[in-house]
């Protein structure tokens, strides 16, 4: 694959969240953002996850710092970048 291959495609992050209690499923809110193509709220060590797929690392940025001010009860995130990206 050339790099210009590379540039072409988008990035697909997951990022999970640790929310305030009582307070996940505000996280499916998110799904109204540009980007986010899934917002749940789940069990287990994390209280949510969303995936956002952006055309790159600065679009992702800006995507995660909105969700993030868009809920005051995010406490800490964890964001994992997928090593494939999206087929268009």
């Amino acid at each position: 694959m050339s790099s210009k291959d590379l540039r072409s495609k988008k990035i697909r992050a997951f990022i999970l969240l640790t929310m305030r209690p009582g307070t996940s499923e505000e996280i499916v809110q998110s799904r109204k953002i540009k980007g986010v193509t899934l917002a749940n709220s789940v069990l287990g060590r994390f209280d949510a996850v969303a995936i956002i797929e952006a055309d790159n690392s600065e679009h992702l940025t800006k995507i995660i710092y909105e969700m993030v001010e868009a809920h005051p009860n995010v406490v800490h995130t964890e964001t994992l970048l997928s090593m494939f990206t999206p087929q268009p």
